[in-house]
């Protein structure tokens, strides 16, 4: 399965790379994929790239999502359920 993370772009780099954040957590990432993306812009990003743009609310959304299936993973009993036990 393949997960792509919602980032807010926080600064545009030479060479078509951007510095992403999201959840603490900063990246840099090509917008090959999406050279319309802009300062203050939501991107997807999967495996280095910003793939698409998106609203901030779908953005807020996910990330929202995302910290909740966190939480879970560290219940004990959700572990122990994905570990097949």
């Amino acid at each position: 399965m393949c997960l792509a993370i919602p980032m807010k772009v926080i600064e545009l780099q030479d060479g078509s790379m951007a510095r992403v954040s999201a959840m603490g957590a900063e990246r840099e990432v090509a917008l090959d994929l999406t050279p319309q993306a802009a300062v203050g812009d939501y991107v997807l990003v999967h495996a280095g790239f910003a793939i698409e743009v998106v609203d901030e609310e779908y953005a807020e959304d996910t990330l929202r999502l995302i910290g909740e299936m966190s939480d879970m993973i560290d219940d004990p009993l959700v572990a122990q359920a994905a570990a097949g036990r």
